[in-house]
Formats: C-alpha cells, sequence, structure tokens
C-alpha cells in the first residue's frame, strides 16, 4: 500500500486537496470517483498542490501564455461555467508562476465584488490597455466568451508577427557577435606576433598595418578603458532614448534604415490596422481605440501621426487625411480606409489592410534572410581580410627587397 496525494473537484466545481492510502493509482481514482469527486491529480508521495507549485514555470508572461489562458477562458465561458470557477480552474493549471499568482489575485477580487474589468486594472504589466478595454466591452455587451476570442486571435497574430521579425534579426546579430569576437581574437592574440616581426624591418610600415597595430595595441593595453567607455555609451544611449526627443530620433531613425526601415513600418501599419480593426469590431469607441492603438503602438512616429488623427476626429474631420499628412501612411492604407469610413465598413477594411500587411512582412523576412546571408558573409570576409592582409603588407615588402 502507497500514500498518494490528490486534487479532485466536486459536483459544484469545489476543489478538494487530500491524502489516501491505496495499492495502486487507478484505485484512488475509483475511490474518488465513488464518493462524487472528479480527480484532477493524483501524485505518489508528496503534496499534490505543492508539486503543481513546483511545476509552475517562473519568468515572465509572454504573448502565447495570453493566448492560451483567453482561449481557455472563453471555451470555459461558452461552456456556462461560472466566472469565479472559471478564473480558479485557470489559476490552477497556469504554467507560468506569476501568471498563476495574478488569477488567484484576480479570483480573489471578483468575489469580493469587482468586475473582472476592475480586477484586470491591478495588474497592467500583464494585462495591457488593449486587453483590458477588450473584456470591458465584452462585458458591458454580454459578449466576454466571443471577445475573449477576438483578443485570442489578436494575440496570435501579434505573436507571429513578433517572431518573424526576431528571425530577421537574429541571424545578423548573431554574425556580426561572431564577427566581433573573431575580430578581439585576431587582435589580441595573432597580431602582436607580427609586430615582433616588424620591429626588424626597416622604413615606414603601410598605412593599413599601423591601423591595425594602433587598434590592437589599445585593444590590449587600455581594455578595460575601451570595455568601460562602450558601456558607459550605451548606457547613456539607453537613458537619453527614454527622453521624448531622443525616442523619437531613434524611432525616426528606425524608420529610415536602408534594409529593416520598410520592413518595421509594415510592421507598424500592420499592427496599427490589426488593433484598431479588432476594437472597432468589439464596440469600443473610436476615440478610446485610438488611444490604445497610439499607446502599443511601439514607435512614436507612427503614435504622434495617431494622436493628430484622434484631434481631427475630435474636431468632425475624417481619420485618413492627418493619415496621409503624416507622410508614414502608404496612399493604399489611407484610401483604403477613407473609403471604409465612407460606406460603414471601416473595420473590414482595416482588416484587409492588416492581412496585405502581415503578407508582406512574410515576403519581406523571406527576402531579407536570403539577402543578409550573403551580405554578411562579405561584411565578415572585409573585416578579417583586411586586418590579414595589413599584417602581411609589410612581409610582401621584405620579400621584393629580398629580389
Amino acid at each position: 500500500m502507497a500514500m498518494f496525494q490528490y486534487a479532485a473537484r466536486t459536483a459544484q466545481g469545489q476543489m478538494v486537496n487530500g491524502a489516501m492510502e491505496a495499492g495502486s493509482q487507478g484505485l484512488v481514482i475509483k475511490q474518488l470517483r465513488e464518493k462524487g469527486l472528479i480527480p484532477t491529480l493524483i501524485e505518489e508521495g508528496g503534496s499534490a498542490a505543492t508539486t503543481r507549485q513546483q511545476r509552475a514555470k517562473s519568468g515572465r508572461v509572454r504573448l502565447d501564455d495570453l493566448v492560451v489562458f483567453s482561449r481557455q477562458f472563453a471555451t470555459m465561458i461558452r461552456a456556462g461555467l461560472p466566472l469565479i470557477e472559471v478564473l480558479n480552474i485557470l489559476s490552477e493549471q497556469a504554467e507560468k508562476a506569476t501568471l498563476k499568482q495574478v488569477l488567484k489575485q484576480i479570483e480573489h477580487d471578483v468575489e469580493a465584488g469587482a468586475s473582472l474589468t476592475e480586477a484586470l486594472q491591478k495588474h497592467p504589466r500583464i494585462f495591457s490597455n488593449f486587453f483590458i478595454s477588450m473584456v470591458k466591452a465584452g462585458e458591458a455587451a454580454g459578449m466576454l466568451a466571443s471577445i475573449l476570442d477576438q483578443i485570442a486571435g489578436y494575440l496570435e497574430k501579434l505573436a507571429s508577427l513578433q517572431r518573424k521579425i526576431r528571425s530577421a534579426i537574429m541571424y545578423p546579430a548573431v554574425v556580426a557577435t561572431v564577427a566581433l569576437c573573431i575580430t578581439v581574437f585576431l587582435l589580441i592574440a595573432v597580431v602582436p606576433v607580427f609586430e615582433d616581426i616588424f620591429d626588424s624591418i626597416d622604413g615606414e610600415l603601410p598605412v593599413p598595418t599601423k591601423v591595425v597595430m594602433l587598434m590592437s595595441y589599445a585593444v590590449r593595453e587600455h581594455f578595460l578603458i575601451v570595455v568601460g567607455t562602450l558601456a558607459v555609451s550605451l548606457v547613456v544611449m539607453w537613458q537619453w532614448k527614454k527622453t521624448p526627443t531622443g525616442r523619437r530620433f531613434i524611432d525616426r531613425l528606425k524608420l529610415r534604415l536602408p534594409i529593416f526601415g520598410p520592413l518595421l513600418l509594415k510592421v507598424s501599419i500592420s499592427k496599427f490596422s490589426r488593433t484598431l480593426s479588432t476594437l472597432i469590431r468589439s464596440g469600443v469607441n473610436i476615440l478610446s481605440a485610438l488611444d490604445i492603438v497610439a499607446a502599443t503602438a511601439g514607435n512614436s512616429i507612427v503614435e504622434d501621426a495617431i494622436a493628430k488623427t484622434r484631434i481631427s476626429i475630435q474636431s468632425g474631420e475624417s481619420i485618413c487625411k492627418p493619415l496621409a499628412d503624416s507622410n508614414i501612411f502608404p496612399p493604399m492604407v489611407t484610401r483604403m480606409i477613407d473609403v471604409g469610413e465612407r460606406v460603414g465598413s471601416l473595420e473590414s477594411m482595416l482588416a484587409k489592410v492588416a492581412d496585405f500587411y502581415e503578407d508582406q512582412v512574410d515576403s519581406t523576412v523571406a527576402g531579407l534572410t536570403s539577402l543578409i546571408e550573403p551580405l554578411l558573409i562579405v561584411f565578415l570576409g572585409v573585416v578579417i581580410g583586411f586586418i590579414v592582409i595589413a599584417m602581411f603588407m609589410p612581409l610582401f615588402k621584405m620579400i621584393e627587397y629580398v629580389k
């Protein structure tokens, strides 16, 4: 006979934890069912609750976690389960410890009489303004399950978009890091060997050789100063980026980058269109929707254009004119928004714009992957080749003198 710890649910949906001595796990399940309990977890030895807590993953709650949460939430609400019970189930099966703790707090707040929207608002680091506004509209319209499905669909597309951007940036970042490491190794370990040889050479060294030797000396003799200067520069840049002026400068520079600028612009347009379409379809007021879209734009230049659009609407004007005046949104986007606004199908037209630009992001990322690889190989060859050639140029001169 072994001791089993179990967690089970009553017919009323309440969770029960306990221990039972039995010959096998199957006998435990049988005895629990005879008592009218539905087993959810059975563990031999330690406490089931402790085991679940130990299995909970640490780390930040990501979009994928919120997608799963929204889908499960919608399914249980649609099945007719009470809100408190749904929150209890979701908190118990949440994989991330942070999300588990937040959901327990939300369950407690709802039990105390708060609305779901009010409970979510206490956790802005987990649930964005978009998420909270959508839930608020769903509660007001009595369409919470449908709204949660829309949230999950939106977050899935957003997560997919972010993965594509990361995949486009990751490869050049890795190659650049490798190139930097190889360069530092050559400057520290290889170049000093040649310096001993050059000391015996009469005459002036070539300029490229002098440049490489100077870089090697700076890295070897003043390594901490070089690293410290770079670290301080990065910190200063990071702090400056947090200021309105710095953020605007960096965001404008991003959109003007030769290769990644057009890609980032397409991502911004896709995100703007998808978010605004989802909010309007859910019944969120257009002014509130634009506030949320601006806050989630991710680029201050796009954010400024959206803010001007909001002011324009408050003054009785259309949406498309300030967007067109910003010189950020292409004519196709503003024309489609104009048509959608005039025929009363703005959310449908925005969804089509989002679909189009998501496809554009797919094709752009695929093109960049094939384009960046040879460019990075050339870059790596030029950097390493410059150092190697600079080191061998004086040796070539020695061979000429010998002849």
